[in-house]
């Protein structure tokens, strides 16, 4: 071999662009998989210290939410009333479970065996440029999984219909689903087209510009979302001028909190749930109120603003954008180790080897840059997702609270606060009694009855008359 061929050499496993059998091959393969990984400890680390630092643990001062003063769902609850909400969690939890167990196990068999890859090369078998083989392989994968998980959330969406929560059609239940697997093709494709062109263009270095870009598109997402996606799956109209929109927005200037709007959604097409929510930021920043809170009694309607109003003064969606990218940007440094293990890569069917950089629309190519290792990033993204979970929705209970708190300063009226909750609770069919997985998986909310509690507390420490049990 002559010396001018030897220095050719093949790119080795992790996509460095170390030659093969040089002297500072293991260096050189070692160093940027080391930069990413300290990065993606510092970035973790800042996050954890942000969360720390700055989310509200103990939202009213003197009340623990899950401790303190016991809540009691029997105290404003009535038997009838607790057996329903029992009775629709229990059937509730089975395709929840199930559904997520299966739709975890789907997407880790395909990104840890061979199976996704030989499932990628197959419906990419007759593409040519790399950039529709990429955008095949999402849709593909993408559809697949949703398919995975029709049977449970047909299964979910029974139970919604039995205990009559859910007012679709099930041509209109469909629709929705096929809209919101619109929107994970478009969000998906995208991403994934900028993340392989960075593993192509930079593939000792990709981690670097993912991480950056990664944490502008999570907060121009975030931007654009209430104007961009939430009008794709709701209409929405401005609450009419008149005596509620006049003291909601009157609300919101004595409060200091700058509101674009007050917008009403046709939540009633789908469910008869009761909700509200605060949207945006910024010039989309607007309070969003489900049609069908607009006949519950207006202190009520006030007290759910109030709570909303809560979330705008403290920043809340912003605050979440910022450090959900930070997270975003740890998650994806922490991507280049893994995605660069020849061990990993030999596992999910993937050719740990160079990439040969004329090979058309990405046939040949290996390592990390090959598009048939987008099954294991979808099972490395989806297994990083499910265990941030728990520390997502702690963190959301608190802040949850405290715009609860901020509520209750605001309207200085826990009795109202207290009626309020428990209509939520008995027309949302809340679990008034959630058990530690479920506080782990899904709890975003403090229960109904840890609400009134401290509903509660706040009269007593603000010497207001305490709201007796409603039962």
């Amino acid at each position: 071999m002559s010396e001018a061929e030897a220095d050719k050499g093949r790119v080795d496993g992790d996509g460095t662009g170390a030659v093969a059998g040089g002297p500072g091959r293991t260096a050189r393969a070692r160093r940027p998989r080391i930069a990413a990984a300290v990065a993606a400890a510092v970035l973790f680390a800042s996050v954890a210290a942000v969360l720390a630092l700055t989310t509200p643990w103990n939202p009213l001062p003197g009340h623990v939410p899950g401790g303190g003063v016991k809540a009691d769902p029997a105290l404003d609850f009535p038997p009838a009333e607790i057996s329903r909400s029992r009775a629709f969690d229990s059937a509730v939890n089975p395709p929840a479970y199930t559904g997520l167990l299966a739709g975890l196990a789907l997407i880790l068999v395909l990104g840890l065996t061979p199976l996704g890859a030989r499932f990628i090369g197959w419906v990419t078998a007759r593409t040519r440029r790399r950039p529709l083989t990429i955008i095949v392989a999402a849709t593909a994968l993408t559809t697949l999984l949703r398919l995975a998980g029709l049977p449970f959330r047909i299964w979910s969406e029974s139970v919604l219909r039995r205990y009559g929560l859910s007012t679709q059609g099930w041509p209109a239940w469909l629709v929705d689903q096929l809209k919101s697997l619109g929107v994970t093709w478009v969000v998906s494709t995208v991403a994934l087209l900028l993340l392989y062109a960075l593993i192509r263009r930079f593939p000792r270095y990709w981690w670097a510009g993912a991480a950056a870009g990664g944490f502008v598109l999570v907060v121009l997402v975030s931007f654009i979302y209430p104007v961009a996606v939430e009008p794709v799956f709701n209409r929405f109209h401005s609450l009419p001028q008149g005596r509620l929109r006049g003291d909601l927005l009157a609300m919101a200037k004595r409060d200091g909190v700058p509101v674009e709007d007050v917008l009403v959604a046709d939540a009633s097409r789908r469910t008869t749930s009761l909700n509200a929510y605060v949207s945006g930021f910024g010039s989309t920043r607007r309070i969003v109120l489900y049609d069908t809170l607009l006949k519950s009694p207006r202190p009520q309607i006030e007290s759910i603003v109030g709570h909303e109003l809560g979330h705008a003064k403290r920043d809340d969606v912003l605050w979440g954008t910022l450090v959900g990218a930070l997270g975003i940007a740890g998650a994806l440094c922490l991507l280049y180790p893994l995605m660069t293990s020849p061990r990993l890569l030999r596992r999910a069917g993937v050719d740990p080897g160079g990439a040969p950089p004329d090979a058309p629309g990405g046939r040949g190519t290996r390592g990390a840059a090959d598009p048939r290792s987008i099954a294991l990033l979808l099972a490395l993204v989806t297994a990083g997702t499910q265990l941030a979970a728990p520390v997502q929705n702690l963190v959301s209970r608190r802040i949850e609270a405290r715009a609860d708190a901020h509520a209750l300063n605001l309207t200085r009226d826990p009795s109202t606060f207290v009626s309020m909750q428990r209509t939520l609770s008995v027309r949302n069919i809340s679990d008034l009694s959630p058990d530690v997985m479920e506080y782990l998986l899904w709890m975003t909310h403090p229960s109904g009855p840890d609400r009134i509690a401290m509903a509660r507390d706040w009269a007593r420490m603000n010497h207001t008359e305490v709201p007796p049990p409603l039962r």
